[in-house]
C-alpha cells in the first residue's frame, strides 16, 4: 500500500475525498484534523531506530550534493524505504531524496 504526504492528505480532506493510503505520524503532526477526517481508512505508521538513522544517512548524501531537506520529509522518506512502500506526493523535494536513495515516488 502506498503512503501519502501531508500536502495530499489535505487536499484530500478539503475536497471530501477518502484517504484510503497509510500516512506517517509526521503527518498527523503536522496535520492534526486528519485524526477526525471520516473518510480517513488507513494506518498511521511511527518511525522506527532504524528510520531516524537513515534520516540521519540520507541527509548526508542530499548534503554531498548541496541539497539538504527537512526533517519531515526524511523521516517520511526513511519510512516508506525501509517498510518497501512508494509514497504518493506532489512535492519537489522528494525528487532529490529519491535521487540519493531507494525512493519509489507515485
Amino acid at each position: 500500500m502506498s503512503v501519502i504526504d501531508t500536502t495530499l492528505v489535505m487536499e484530500r480532506v478539503s475536497e471530501g475525498k477518502a484517504v484510503r493510503e497509510n500516512t506517517t505520524i509526521i503527518t498527523v503532526v503536522e496535520y492534526p484534523m486528519l485524526l477526525e477526517y471520516k473518510y480517513f481508512y488507513g494506518k498511521i505508521l511511527y518511525p522506527e531506530e532504524e528510520d531516524l538513522n537513515f534520516a540521519v544517512e540520507l541527509q548526508n548524501k542530499l548534503r554531498e550534493i548541496g541539497r539538504m531537506k527537512g526533517a519531515a520529509d526524511l523521516i517520511i522518506a526513511s519510512i516508506c524505504i525501509n517498510k518497501d512502500e512508494p509514497l504518493l506526493t506532489s512535492d519537489s523535494d522528494f525528487d532529490d531524496i529519491q535521487s540519493v536513495s531507494g525512493l519509489k515516488l507515485s
